[in-house]
């Protein structure tokens, strides 16, 4: 699912002149920001992490809004917003963010900054071939730049920000300049798309991605109930049914209608509804075609596009086949929270309980990385999380990342990068249990990894004496952040 050679800080800049200008002045609708960011540190999670800035571009919607990418802002401790052809900065602050899409509204409370501002209009989906021009800024530069690019293809595509999400993109022709996203992509005066990433290294020239209009779209229905819900997704696994054999075996006729149905997640909206064997035949009305597409506004599209474009408790109709039988069941959608593990987090501190020197950290991506572990059994739970149904167990799964050395934890090193399985006879599922084990009142704390052969034990009164020097020697400002997690 995730392209490593996709990067989203880049936006889709050049300093060539500008063709077929609008007729409007889009200088009025587009605007620069400046966002210092500061991001977490994960080794150290107890520290607020280093300081970095940087630059990117955004428009202005109807309602004074600020439409930019998600990863312009993310992360931010201080957002300042210039306009094209004024010297001033405006502070601003993000309303919504939404980073399984990439998508942020930025809010700037100075009533003067939008008088003379002027709001663009989102467009329909380009045709394949059609031009498009893209406005944003050179790297580092002070102003507005634009370039043409032609429509080359569109298709689900993963989102480099998450890491983790896939959705509708729009690929163009045009030059890649890091360090400037969320511009607006036009034709024709209207926006089509916001330029949010590209290929990086020699993987492809002059290539970039816009999001379209059907994902902004969505982002701001969600929105408008005045808290992001993120996406809903069927949580299923399917498989396409193009062989003539397999379908005669499932007693289908050779129409090139239904896709198998290989798994389905047991905590998720379709538990229940749909099972493994299933054949989907249609949903919503829209015929599934064997190669797990339908057809949607005159093109073949993901069958994931039908659900993609619902929200939090919308509903779905399915028609399948099961047992040779024909059914129909509805499903209320709901977001898949067991897939957050593999993406990244932002605007969030690392949560984490750290006792008698010994860290404890939930498994993350961002944890991964920060650390490059290579553990197998770790990787195991990583990757397996959502296919081997690890979270039933281990709706966190719970890493003793890092010890600060101290005499309280001598001959612990073996743990480091284990599996936290049960504190004094208690299962862990979340690092809140971690805090509620620690909390409580024993002379000694055994601690049991998953598949180690001996536990790791500190004394409590050894404990409470190293509590001060340890928290000196190596400068931790706090000992717990629990934070507010999202669990099923």
């Amino acid at each position: 699912m995730i392209r490593s050679t996709l990067f989203g800080i880049a936006c889709l800049v050049a300093t060539s002149a500008v063709a077929d200008t609008p007729k409007f002045d889009v200088h009025k609708s587009i605007v620069r920001i400046t966002t210092t960011a500061q991001e977490p540190d994960y080794r150290v999670p107890w520290n607020p992490g280093s300081i970095s800035t940087g630059i990117g571009a955004g428009f202005v919607i109807d309602g004074n809004r600020i439409l930019t990418n998600a990863h312009v802002v993310s992360n931010g401790r201080f957002i300042s917003v210039q306009r094209e052809n004024d010297p001033r900065q405006y502070s601003g602050k993000v309303k919504f963010i939404a980073h399984d899409c990439d998508l942020a509204i930025v809010d700037v409370s100075d009533p003067n900054f939008f008088k003379t501002m002027l709001p663009l209009h989102l467009g329909p989906l380009p045709a394949i071939q059609s031009d498009v021009d893209v406005y944003g800024y050179p790297i580092g530069g002070e102003r507005l730049s634009v370039t043409q690019g032609i429509v080359s293809r569109i298709d689900f595509e993963s989102y480099s920000h998450s890491g983790a999400d896939s959705h509708l993109a729009v690929q163009i022709d045009a030059a890649i300049n890091p360090g400037n996203s969320g511009g607006p992509v036009l034709q024709n005066g209207r926006v089509v798309g916001i330029a949010f990433q590209g290929y990086s290294g020699d993987v492809a020239q002059n290539v970039g991605f816009m999001i379209p209009t059907p994902v902004i779209q969505r982002f701001l229905a969600d929105i408008a109930s005045g808290q992001y819900k993120r996406y809903v997704d069927l949580s299923v696994v399917a498989e396409s049914l193009t062989n003539a054999a397999a379908r005669r075996a499932l007693g289908l006729p050779d129409d090139d209608t239904g896709v198998l149905v290989s798994s389905v997640e047991s905590d998720a909206c379709c538990a229940g509804k749909l099972q493994a064997g299933d054949v989907l035949l249609s949903i919503d009305g829209h015929r599934i075609i064997s190669d797990q597409t339908v057809e949607l506004e005159g093109e073949n599209v993901d069958l994931a596009e039908i659900v993609e474009r619902k929200l939090k408790g919308d509903k779905v109709n399915i028609d399948l086949l099961r047992n040779h039988q024909h059914l129909s069941v509805e499903i209320e959608l709901e977001p898949n929270n067991s897939y957050l593990i593999q993406s990244n987090i932002f605007d969030d501190y690392p949560r984490f309980v750290m006792f008698g020197g010994l860290v404890f950290q939930p498994l993350s991506k961002n944890l991964l990385e920060a650390f490059q572990i290579e553990d197998l059994r770790v990787r195991y739970f990583y990757n397996n999380f959502i296919n081997d149904e690890i979270f039933k167990d281990h709706p966190q799964v719970i890493l003793l990342s890092n010890i600060l050395p101290d005499p309280v934890n001598a001959y612990l090193s073996e743990f480091r990068y284990q599996i936290l399985d049960e504190i004094n006879g208690h299962k862990i599922r979340t690092l809140a249990d971690v805090a509620t084990a620690f909390d409580q009142t024993s002379d000694f704390y055994t601690i049991k990894f998953v598949g180690a052969s001996r536990p790791a034990v500190l004394q409590r009164t050894a404990v409470e004496e190293a509590k001060e020097r340890i928290r000196d020697n190596y400068g931790v400002r706090l000992e717990r952040n629990l934070g507010e997690e999202i669990l099923r």
